[in-house]
């Protein structure tokens, strides 16, 4: 049983992402540069821009952060966003998710440039993914799929079963699955909360990919010998030994599953880290304008 070691696996590629920018400017090009749109306060948004900003650093890019309270209204966002899209500066941009109420994410995801969207959300990245033409990947099946190719894990006629079908991960990460690249020709099959036989499907998985937000969900009579387990949870548990109170949950039941797989990544320290170095390869991508020109 191989453990995945995501937070290994990102610093490398942040190293390699670096290298590449000082190339780039070595030869007189543009420093990337990444900005983020934070609204209010929320714990967790706070600690992944922060996490954004020092990613930047690790890669060279240049970063911006602008940050309004959460009683701003939706027009006033809109517009925030207009002026990033027509920014020269800007190469790539996100708005950190949640959103206040009041603030309809869906328009604001639609008001972004595409050609600036590195979060992957915008419809056209959406859809030029699901054709399989080039485009910015949302970060997290990125990432997963940055794992399983550089740990050398084949899926060329293997039987994934994706847990969970969110916009974020589960229908992305089927479409990257079973398309005509590596990793990818699976035979994916989506499984849900309304889904019947989940035990008996996942019995006959190669791979499964765990992203329900559901802590431990995935048990050892679940998982057949040999297979590769994916666990995107990162649900927060009490724990009174702790000096936060809790701790990290992964969908996974780590300790009983991990010794029956080939390979498994922990939460945290598996998908986790993936994730903004992922943003990092889009913001790369956008600054050289390789995809859109």
């Amino acid at each position: 049983m191989t453990i995945i070691d995501g937070k290994a696996t990102a610093a490398a590629i942040k190293q390699e992402i670096a290298a590449e920018v000082e190339e780039i400017v070595k030869k007189g090009g543009k420093r990337p540069h990444l900005a983020a749109i934070l609204v209010g306060h929320d714990g967790g948004s706070e600690t992944y821009v922060k996490n954004k900003v020092l990613a930047c650093e690790a890669c060279g890019f240049k970063s911006t952060l602008l940050r309004f309270e959460d009683n701003i209204t939706e027009d006033f966002l809109l517009r925030q966003v207009e002026l990033l899209n027509n920014d020269p500066d800007i190469d790539g941009f996100i708005v950190q998710l949640p959103l206040p109420k009041h603030i309809s994410e869906q328009k604001v995801t639609m008001a972004i440039d595409y050609r600036k969207d590195v979060d992957g959300f915008h419809p056209i990245n959406v859809g030029r993914m699901a054709i399989g033409l080039p485009c910015y990947i949302s970060a997290t099946p990125l990432g997963i799929t940055d794992l399983l190719a550089r740990y050398g894990i084949e899926t060329s006629g293997k039987k994934c079963v994706i847990l969970g079908r969110s916009n974020i991960v589960g229908k992305p990460m089927a479409q990257l699955m079973m398309q005509k690249r590596t990793p990818g020709d699976a035979t994916v099959t989506v499984l849900h909360s309304h889904s019947k036989n989940i035990k008996e499907e996942c019995l006959q998985a190669d791979i499964i990919i765990a992203a329900l937000g559901s802590p431990h969900f995935v048990k050892a009579d679940m998982v057949k010998p040999g297979a590769v387990i994916i666990d995107v949870g990162t649900t927060r548990v009490p724990d009174p030994t702790r000096k936060s109170g809790f701790r990290l949950c992964g969908d996974v039941d780590f300790d009983a599953v991990a010794p029956k797989c080939s390979f498994i990544t922990p939460v945290p320290g598996g998908v986790g880290p993936m994730t903004i170095c992922s943003l990092m390869k889009n913001t790369l991508l956008a600054g050289k304008k390789e995809i859109y020109s």
